[in-house]
This record gives structure tokens, C-alpha cells and sequence, in this order.
């Protein structure tokens, strides 16, 4: 492949050698739209990420005027020329190519006045709206004789570009333009190009002035006239001026530069194929062209499909969150993780989609973010909940390990566990709110302290139960410690030792209580009712203490008889009988269904002290004649030479046993025996035992003799034998089975 030359000037070539890229008829004859587009702005010609760096041209000019071979030798494309042979329309509908080396679009529309399609202009009108909504640069490509024609110099498609503009662009006069470039073929040098543009520049005006005094052409277009000589005469100097002419497409530091910022359309170019066709379906279907409306959709369209790219991406990573924290726990560092893959989503869709419409843009951009938003506020929620079960099992496992302590102030251990179990829920709950939002967990830090002062109310009271029930025991061991030395000394000071002591231990456990109480911050209603408590329970206990000391038994063991063996007990009853109140002493014992205080000041009701008295005098009589055979017992004892009498007869036996090691041996054993049995008063159990086993032994020992009889035949002497023994005969039991 030979290299192609390069002009001197510019250090440009001629694109005689070089490979171009496809071409795309992206609007056929019959006006239809091509869906191919996109895929050549992505794969053919690479231009789908380039944002707003690349521009687009469309050349203008009647038929076979030579407009494709000027884009083919400016722009290196291969764009279908016309045979010399014969002179017919090669280019029909629109076609697109990519430049060579360079992001400019070039878009080659069918030429007009073409015999093919007569006075139909319908799709010139169609193919200037077109242009003109898509393009940057439009190049007019005309030969120098057809300067100063009306037809030929294409005025009447001049005029509809003028139209159609103002139809755009009215509502941004001078903030978008397009650029025509005039190009001015076969140029033979005789008349001056200023000369002709100055003509041009006239004719334009005069088409202008026709109902659009109002407005002026400057506002809306900028113009450039260039030449190029002869193709086919001057081949050589055609293509070093269309070198030179390229380098205003390509070279930003030409003073002819064609590509100003105010030129462009705005349209980023991976949108660029939903654009266009949006306008083409406008224009077939003769809506009015809004442009910015069209722009607007575009950005609509592009923005919704950049978005849900992006969210999608974002979907899957945040799915790796949901089943921990559903199933209850705490993830660390979750909020600069939601904030970093949210913030990469929003950042992509900002790549993006920045380069459309700006309201659009911030729209979509805000539906987006607050998409992703509300995704994530589902494991802010969640992680809330998990954040409340954690202090939560924290409060209560400190407060059960703080109230093991001795001398604990519950209230200080409620404060603690309570600032520790907050602190961890707020320092975890402030790490979760993402910039951005308006994510809130008051209402969480409200149920929390909620469910604390819950738990602190529970524990406080099972603490103040656990504190009365101690109190109680030591009330109670004091009390059995002090009553009974009172109660085994009864006399007419009794009961006011007993009512003083109980009154004195009372108030000493009330102090107590009262003092602890402070530390469970406790109510006056509260500390009273519990006050009121203990006084109804210590009642209680001393009630029952008395009732033990005066039961029957005890009280006939311990006041039967006086130091001097009299009895005394009918003496006691009047004073046992009720509870004497000292008039010193004010107990206020409270009365509620369980307990009426008068009535248990009453101990041996009436009924209760005569039957008493009557069964005392009963037992008395018979202690009295008990002692009368005592006695007499006592005085009919056993001469003492009898005890001589049994041992001189009985010392031949003595030193039998003792000098015999059987019976010694025997002797002891059963001796200890029964020195056991007598040490452990087992007297009784012993001799139930024994004849327990005797009558066993009988029984077995009379069953085997009447079976034996029996088997012998002496079945009416065994039935005897039965009878006398105490057991019925078999036979009868037999018939009284058959029966």
C-alpha cells in the first residue's frame, strides 16, 4: 500500500489509500429509520462512549453536484458518487459514516431537484429538519456558476433551512447556532471569492427580510465561504484545498475552525440514535418540532436506561446484607458500606447521565438516589431493631451482674446499664444515617428507653421483693429469738415486753427498708405501700409465733404445773386469751380482706377458753389420782435381802457365763443390743417387729401343717386342725370360689 502524500502546509493526506470505515443509510427512500444505529455508533465506528466529544455534518446541494465525493475526499468515508456514464441520482434517503480519524459524523443527504422525485419537496422540507436538528455544521455545496441563482444556488431549500431554524430555535436566539459552510465547487478564480460570498451574503439577506424583519440572521447562523478548483482540471490543487479545508475540521487552532461550542446540540452520544429517531418520528408525523422537548425525552429516555443499569449493579451488591441482618444481627461498619456502594451507584449514573438535559438530569438523578435510598432504609430499619435487642441483652446482662454485688444503689445500676446500653445503640444508629436523607431513629430511641424503663420497673421490684422478703427473715428470726423468752415467762408484764420488743424491731426494719428504698427510686405512694406491707406481714409472723406457743400440747407441757409441780394453766388461760396493746405503744397495723387487726388481737376465743378450762379440770383429777398410786407404789417396794437371795443363787450361772467364751461373747452381743435399743428408745418399734415375725412364723408354721394333713388324706382333720388354729380350710376356700 503506497502511503498517501502529505500536503506541506497542513501535514494532512489525501484519503486516496486509506481504509475507511461503514457507511449506514440510517433514513432509506421510503423515509423509514434504520434500528442499526446504535450498534454502528457502538461497534463500527466507536463512538457511543464519547459524550459530547464528537460533532456532526450534513451537506446540502442539488443532485450531482458532486456532495458525495466532497465528503468522501474531506472526511475519508465511502459514501456512493455518480458515474460519469450516467448522470442519475446515486444518493438516496440519508446515509452516515463516521470521519477518518476523528469523532465527526457525517451525514450525506439525498440532493435535491433530483428528476426521480419531481416537485415532491416534502422530503426536502423532511431532510432539512432533520439536518438541521441533528447537525452542527451544515455544508452548502454549489458550483460558482449557480452564485446569484435562485434555484440553482438552492435559496428555496435556503429558505426553508431558515424556516425550519427559526422553528427550533426561536426560544434560544443566540445561544445555538448553526454554521453554514459555503463551498463553492469549480472555481476557476475569475471573480474573487469575496465577490461571491458578498453575493451570496445578499441573496440570503433578501430571503431573510420575508416576514422575519423582526429577527436577524446573525442571531441564528454563522457563515463561511470557501472554494475549491476544478476536480477533474486541477487535481492536484483540488485535493491541496481539500487538505487545507479538512484541517478546519480537525485542527482547533485554525482560525477557521468549524466546531464552536455554541454549535452543538447537546445530544451525548449514546443517545444520539434514540434522538434522531425521536425527531424523525416527529417529523413523519408533521408534529411541530420541538427541539428542547425532543432533547428532553431523549434525556427521559436515556437517563431511566442509565439508572436501571446502575441500580441493577447496586441490587447486587447490597443482596449479601439482608439474610444477616433478618436474622438478627449486628453488622459493623454497615453505614459506610451502604454509603459507599450508594454513592458509586449515584457517581455511575452521574457519568452518564450527566451530559443530558440538566433538569432532566437532576430529576431522574433524584428518583435514583432516593430509589437506592429506600432500598437501603430497610436494613437501616433493620439494623435498628437488631441495634435495640443488643443494648437491650447488654442493659439486662449488666444489671443482673451488678445486682450480685453487696451494698449495690440500684439506681446507680440502672444509670449505668442504662447510659452503656443507649451508647451503643446511638453510636450504632448515627453510623447508619446516610447523607442525603432524612432517616430518623428517634422513634426506635423513644421504644428503647421504653423497654428499659420496663425492665428497670420489673428488676426494681423483684429487687424490693427480694429486699422485704430478707428483711422479713431477719424480722423473723429476731422475733422467734425474743418472743419465746417472753412467752416462757408469762406474767402481768407479758405483753408489754412482747409489744415493746415487736414495735422496737418494727421500726428498726422500716428504717431499713425506707433507707434501701431510696436507692430503687421509689414514690411516697410506693415506699408507703410497702411500709404498710411489712407492718400487715410482721403482724402476721407475730401472730403466728403466738399461735405456735399456745397451741394444746405445747401449752399444756410448758404451763401444767408451776416450779413447784402445781398446776397453773387455768390460771394462764385469761391472760393468753388476748393480745394486750400497752397504751405507750401505737402500732398502726393496716386492715385489708386478708387481715383484720382487732379481730387477731384475739387469741383463746370464749368457746375455746371454756373448753380448755373444762378439759384442764378433767385432766387435773386424773393427774391427782395418778400421783396417788405413785405413791402407794412407791411405798410397796422389794425387800433389799431379795436382791441377796438372787445373787447367791444365781452365782453358779454368773460364773458360768463369764468363764465361758460362747455364752460371754453371747452374752455381750445381746447385751449391747439391747443397751442400743433402750439408748435409742426403741423399745416399742422392736417389740412390734418381734411380734410381727411371731405371727408370721405361726401362720407359715399352720400352713404346713393342715397342706400336710391334706396331702396325706386327713382332710377332715386338717379342716379341725384349721378351725382350731384360727384359718379356714381350704375346701372352703375352694367352694367359695366355685361359688
Amino acid at each position: 500500500m503506497a502511503l498517501p502524500e502529505k500536503d506541506g502546509a497542513s501535514g494532512l493526506a489525501p484519503f486516496n489509500s486509506l481504509r475507511t470505515l461503514p457507511r449506514l443509510q440510517i433514513i432509506d427512500e421510503n423515509q423509514a429509520f434504520t434500528n442499526e444505529l446504535p450498534n454502528y455508533m457502538k461497534d463500527e465506528w466507536k463512538l457511543a462512549d464519547s459524550g459530547f466529544n464528537y460533532n456532526l455534518v450534513a451537506v446540502f446541494g442539488s443532485q450531482s453536484t458532486g456532495k458525495s465525493t466532497l465528503l468522501n475526499r474531506l472526511f475519508g468515508t465511502n459514501f456512493d458518487v455518480m458515474s460519469e456514464a450516467a448522470r442519475r441520482q446515486t444518493t438516496k434517503g440519508i446515509w452516515m459514516s463516521r470521519g477518518k480519524d476523528m469523532n465527526v459524523l457525517i451525514m450525506d443527504v439525498e440532493g435535491t431537484d433530483g428528476r426521480e422525485r419531481g416537485e415532491d419537496q416534502d422530503f426536502e422540507r423532511k431532510s432539512a429538519l432533520f439536518s438541521m436538528a441533528t447537525s452542527n455544521v451544515i455544508i452548502v455545496n454549489l458550483w460558482e456558476h449557480q452564485v446569484g441563482l435562485y434555484n440553482g444556488a438552492n435559496m428555496g431549500l435556503l429558505k426553508t433551512v431558515f424556516e425550519v431554524n427559526l422553528q427550533l430555535f426561536q426560544a434560544a436566539r443566540g445561544k445555538e447556532k448553526t454554521l453554514l459552510l459555503f463551498v463553492i465547487r469549480d472555481h476557476v478564480g475569475q471573480t474573487p471569492l469575496s465577490d461571491l460570498s458578498n453575493t451570496l451574503t445578499a441573496d440570503l439577506g433578501r430571503i431573510w427580510q420575508k416576514g422575519l424583519e423582526n429577527c436577524k440572521i446573525d442571531d441564528y447562523f454563522d457563515f463561511m465561504f470557501t472554494a475549491l478548483p476544478h476536480k477533474v482540471l486541477l487535481p492536484d490543487k483540488f485535493e491541496q484545498e481539500v487538505v487545507k479545508l479538512r484541517d478546519r475540521f480537525v485542527n482547533q487552532n485554525n482560525k477557521d475552525y468549524v466546531f464552536n461550542p455554541n454549535y452543538s446540540k447537546r445530544v451525548p452520544a449514546d443517545g444520539f440514535h434514540v434522538y434522531a429517531e425521536g425527531i424523525w418520528d416527529q417529523i413523519m408525523s408533521n408534529k411541530d418540532l420541538d427541539l428542547p422537548t425532543q432533547q428532553e425525552l431523549l434525556a427521559q429516555y436515556r437517563c431511566d436506561e442509565i439508572a436501571t443499569v446502575a441500580f441493577d449493579a447496586f441490587m447486587q451488591k447490597i443482596k449479601g446484607y439482608r439474610q444477616p441482618i433478618e436474622a438478627g444481627k449486628v453488622l459493623e461498619d454497615l453505614g459506610p458500606q451502604m454509603e459507599e456502594i450508594r454513592n458509586a451507584t449515584i457517581k455511575q449514573f452521574d457519568k452518564d447521565a450527566s451530559r443530558y438535559h440538566a433538569e432532566v438530569y437532576k430529576r431522574k438523578r433524584t428518583e435514583i438516589l432516593n430509589k437506592t435510598n429506600s432500598q437501603l432504609h430497610g436494613f437501616y430499619l433493620g439494623q435498628l431493631k437488631n441495634l435495640t435487642k443488643r443494648a437491650i441483652t447488654i442493659f439486662k446482662s449488666k444489671v443482673q451482674e451488678d445486682l450480685k454485688r453487696e451494698d449495690y444503689d440500684f439506681a446507680l445500676v440502672v444509670e449505668s446499664a442504662r447510659n452503656e446500653a443507649e451508647g451503643i445503640f446511638l453510636k450504632g444508629a448515627k453510623a447508619i444515617v446516610l447523607s442525603e436523607t432524612d432517616w430518623s431513629f428517634e422513634e426506635e430511641q423513644l421504644q428503647l428507653s421504653e423497654e428499659i424503663n420496663e425492665i428497670a420497673s420489673k428488676s426494681r421490684t423483684e429487687e424490693t421483693k427480694k429486699m422485704i422478703k430478707a428483711l422479713e427473715k431477719s424480722f423473723q428470726s429476731q422475733l422467734n429469738e425474743h418472743l419465746g423468752l417472753y412467752l416462757n415467762k408469762p406474767g402481768p408484764e407479758m405483753w408489754v415486753k412482747v409489744i415493746t420488743k415487736f414495735k422496737d424491731m418494727l421500726d428498726n426494719t422500716e428504717h431499713k427498708l425506707l433507707k434501701r428504698a431510696k436507692s430503687f427510686n421509689s414514690s411516697e405512694e410506693e415506699n408507703q405501700t410497702s411500709v404498710d406491707n411489712l407492718r400487715k406481714r410482721s403482724w402476721q409472723l407475730l401472730r403466728k409465733k403466738i399461735d405456735e406457743e399456745v397451741a394444746d400440747n405445747i401449752f399444756e407441757e410448758k404451763f401444767r404445773y408451776d416450779d413447784e409441780g402445781i398446776p397453773k394453766a387455768l390460771n394462764l388461760i385469761p391472760l393468753f386469751a388476748q393480745i394486750q396493746i400497752p397504751g405507750d405503744v401505737k402500732l398502726d397495723i393496716p386492715s385489708d380482706n386478708e387481715l383484720d387487726f382487732d379481730e387477731s388481737l384475739i387469741i383463746l376465743s370464749e368457746t375455746r377458753q371454756h373448753d380448755l378450762t373444762v378439759r384442764f379440770k378433767r385432766e387435773s383429777d386424773a393427774f391427782y389420782l395418778e400421783a396417788k398410786r405413785s405413791v402407794v407404789s412407791t411405798t410397796a417396794h422389794i425387800p433389799y435381802y431379795v436382791y441377796l437371795l438372787i445373787v447367791a443363787l444365781g452365782w453358779n450361772e454368773f460364773l458360768s457365763i463369764i468363764t465361758s467364751p460362747i455364752y460371754l461373747v453371747a452374752f455381750c452381743f445381746f447385751g449391747f443390743i439391747g443397751y442400743v435399743i433402750w439408748l435409742l428408745n426403741l423399745t416399742g418399734p422392736v417389740e412390734n417387729f418381734a411380734r410381727m415375725v411371731g405371727t408370721e412364723v405361726v401362720k407359715v408354721g399352720r400352713n404346713k401343717i393342715v397342706d400336710g394333713l391334706e396331702s396325706r388324706g386327713y382332710t377332715g382333720v386338717a379342716d379341725k386342725v384349721g378351725s382350731v388354729l384360727g384359718e379356714p380350710p381350704n375346701r372352703l376356700k375352694e367352694k367359695e370360689k366355685d361359688q
